[in-house]
């Protein structure tokens, strides 16, 4: 598998205090990374900078050029109805690959449709078509299904995790939800203290069940490595 992200020795800093500090990670082209994280662990910084929607201190980011982002809102323009919010700042020649983009996630027959006449989920998949139709070799997820109810967020999460092994972009996953790591991700990791404590991969068979005990015994794991007493339920979260 070749390399699409090398980050090597990755400081960021706000203050006095960094909240990435020494960070190496690697992620291969098509490979699907999740990262979990106590609330403050760094884990929305370190995708900033990937994005480069943000600078660090030190080290050194190696990237693709090709890289969107989506965010837990879906960040849509509301002057500019559906087709024109997934091609936005792309050539008027994109409508066709929008229209495609938008029936890989189930919206063909809403191109015309304005922003505020959508549900959450579809909004979200509107931004999902958005970053995919500009074929990204790096596709970088933000908590993206935290603001869904629980039926919604499974569907998008078994969407996402279609495109992504049909499109093959390298993906980082923002999470605080372990079981959604787990369920999506070729390998998840841990990030405490400025640092990756956990890099595992996922040995779970797909479709993946949380019922069956492999699934179970990542979980715990990651929750041990999230400092979650194995008789606790909690999120971790960080925005």
């Amino acid at each position: 598998m070749t390399t699409a992200v090398e980050v090597s020795a990755l400081r960021k800093a706000f203050g006095p205090r960094a909240v990435l500090d020494g960070l190496d990670l690697t992620i291969g082209r098509g490979e699907f990374v999740a990262l979990l994280g106590a609330s403050g662990s760094g884990k929305t910084t370190l995708l900033r900078i990937l994005g480069a929607l943000d600078s660090a201190d030190a080290g050194r980011v190696l990237v693709p050029g090709a890289r969107t982002v989506v965010f837990q809102e879906p960040r849509l323009v509301p002057s500019k109805r559906v087709l024109a919010n997934v091609t936005v700042a792309l050539p008027r020649t994109a409508s066709e690959r929008g229209r495609r983009a938008l029936a890989e996630v189930g919206l063909e027959g809403h191109a015309r449709a304005w922003p505020a006449t959508l549900s959450g989920g579809e909004a979200q998949r509107v931004a999902l078509a958005r970053a995919l139709v500009r074929e990204p070799e790096l596709l970088l997820l933000d908590e993206p299904f935290a603001a869904l109810d629980a039926l919604t967020r499974l569907r998008m999460q078994d969407l996402v995790g279609e495109l992504c092994r049909a499109h093959r972009p390298a993906v980082l996953l923002v999470t605080h939800d372990v079981e959604e790591a787990v369920r999506l991700a070729d390998r998840v990791c841990v990030l405490r203290e400025g640092r990756l404590v956990t890099d595992e991969p996922v040995d779970v068979p797909r479709p993946r069940d949380p019922g069956d005990p492999s699934f179970a015994a990542l979980r715990r794991r990651l929750l041990n490595d999230l400092g979650v007493p194995p008789t606790t339920t909690v999120e971790t979260g960080e925005h």
